[in-house]
């Protein structure tokens, strides 16, 4: 699904928020293997259910291509430092909602990239007939928690003892999301 590109500046930074293009499919790749290094709150550890770039080139293609798929990035200054994605389902049980998920650079924590990415999905997603955006995150990750909140997602269920981090305890999972009437 296509989305028109939205300049934003914040404090001092200048990004963009764009649809995923098939030339940006390496940055992703590398990016995602980044960012499951640099944080516990995905489900992967560093080089576990690696995308390659061919793989994200089929993905974006199949992005672009499903009504009820978006897959976004922030760029500053021609790099790749964020991405969100949408994810449908063609079942038609299911047909009314999208998954999301979303991921920032740790270098730019603080710019309110992820909410713009965020805020950017839930306006494609009212504009497209999407009634619910289901989403999980990770109990420890309050500040997430918190603009989910603010953003109109609600607390749908805890999935306990779900994630078993470095430090070998086990965190639940909080299950969030937001219908729209």
């Amino acid at each position: 699904m296509l989305f028109d590109q939205k300049e934003l500046q914040i404090k001092e930074l200048s990004y963009t928020i764009r649809c995923a293009r098939r030339e940006d499919a390496q940055a992703l790749s590398d990016l995602r293997l980044q960012l499951d290094g640099e944080t516990e709150n995905f489900d992967r550890e560093q080089g576990e259910a690696f995308i390659d770039r061919a793989g994200f080139e089929q993905l974006i293609q199949q992005d672009s291509e499903s009504p009820k798929n978006l897959c976004l990035v922030a760029v500053v200054a021609d790099r790749v430092v964020g991405f969100s994605r949408c994810e449908g389902s063609p079942l038609k049980r299911l047909a009314h909602k999208v998954t999301f998920g979303v991921g920032v650079s740790k270098e730019f924590w603080g710019y309110g990239i992820g909410k713009a990415l965020l805020q950017e999905s839930i306006d494609w997603a009212d504009a497209n007939g999407v009634r619910k955006i289901a989403l999980e995150v990770l109990e420890t990750n309050e500040k997430a928690i918190q603009l989910y909140k603010k953003m109109g997602f609600l607390v749908e269920g805890i999935l306990k003892n779900d994630k078993c981090l470095a430090d070998g305890l086990f965190y639940h999972t909080i299950i969030m999301g937001r219908w729209q009437e």
